[in-house]
Parts: structure tokens; C-alpha cells; sequence
């Protein structure tokens, strides 16, 4: 059922009042229910204009996909970051669960449509990219090894400032120790 924007902003503001409102015929009180309160985090997220029907969708690209599944995959509760981000929960979790499977490229918006009667153009497959050539995998074992290189480095830096941190605590406290017992001396005398 389309409700209207005044409709949604009245129920909304007596929700918020304490008051249920009645459901419409035909529709569950529950759904009902549930459907009033996304409406309130909806308009709390992006304001009373997010309730308001749009003349048409908002085309996502690639990047901003990515951004709200890795915020999702950063621990952020899919709910919320689609009530911020002004979409359904399910588009996103579309979106996380293709990321999952086929990656950046999963991502991608397919073509749709009928099949071109012409098999010659030129088809791009996303899920399943060209084989490499001898140079490019080459390349490739190369930025591996000098990332893994890398991060060995960032990994050895990491210990060492640890360590350094470790003897600078434990020279505090020694230092601490001694000066709490010549104060004890001193109080003897």
C-alpha cells in the first residue's frame, strides 16, 4: 500500500506522542506497527523530507556501494546504515552478500535485458575476468611479494616500538621503586 507524505508525517508525530495509530483496512497491525517505526528512524536519520516519494530511484554507483558494505562489514548493523543512507535494508544486503561471493566486482550492475541478437559485439564478463599475460603476472607476483615485504617491515616496527614502551615502563617503575624507598629512609630518620 503507497501512503502519502502527509499521512506518513501524522503518524509519525503520533508515534512520538505515545499514540499508536490505527491501522489502515487490510494491513496488519503489526506490519503496521513496524512500517510507523522505520518511518520515525527514517526521519530521524535524514530528516522529514527522506518520507516524501521520490519521482524516480537513485542510481548507486560502484563507489558508494562499497562504502555501505564496508561500513556494514566494519560491524555497523545493516539496518542502520541503510536508514542512513535512505535505502532498504534488503538493497544492502544484496549488495553485502554479492561482495561476499564475487568481491568489488560483484558490485557492478549488470546489463538487463533481452541477449543481443548480435554474437559478435563485444561481451564483458565481470565475474570471471581475462586470463593474465606473462608480464602482468609477473607484475603481480611481484607487488605480492613486495607487499608481504611490507607488511613484514610494518610488523617489526610494531614490535620494536612495543618493546621500547615495555623497558621505558619497566625503567618508570623501577625508578618509582627507588624513590618510594629513599622516602621511607627519610621518614625512618
Amino acid at each position: 500500500m503507497r501512503y502519502s507524505y502527509e499521512f506518513k508525517r501524522k503518524c509519525v508525530e503520533m508515534y512520538r506522542q505515545g499514540i499508536l495509530p490505527d491501522a489502515p483496512d487490510g494491513v496488519s497491525k503489526k506490519l503496521f506497527r513496524d512500517t510507523v517505526r522505520k518511518w520515525v528512524r527514517i526521519e530521524d536519520a535524514q530528516g522529514p523530507e527522506a518520507l516524501k516519494h521520490k519521482s524516480q530511484n537513485k542510481v548507486w554507483s560502484v563507489e558508494e556501494k562499497y562504502e555501505l558494505v564496508s561500513q556494514v562489514l566494519a560491524g555497523n548493523s545493516n539496518k542502520s546504515v541503510a536508514f542512513n543512507a535512505g535505502i532498504d535494508d534488503g538493497m544492502l544486503y544484496q549488495w553485502v552478500r554479492k561482495y561476499k561471493i564475487y568481491g568489488y566486482n560483484g558490485l557492478i550492475d549488470k546489463k538487463k535485458g533481452r541477449k543481443s541478437k548480435n554474437p559478435d559485439m563485444k561481451k564483458i564478463n565481470y565475474n570471471n575476468p581475462r586470463k593474465l599475460e606473462e608480464s602482468e603476472y609477473e607484475e603481480l607476483i611481484r607487488l605480492r611479494a613486495e607487499n608481504e615485504y611490507i607488511k613484514s617491515e610494518i610488523e617489526v616496527i610494531k614490535k620494536e616500538i612495543a618493546l621500547r614502551e615495555e623497558k621505558e615502563a619497566a625503567l618508570l617503575k623501577a625508578k618509582k621503586q627507588r624513590s618510594s624507598k629513599s622516602s621511607a629512609k627519610k621518614d625512618i630518620n
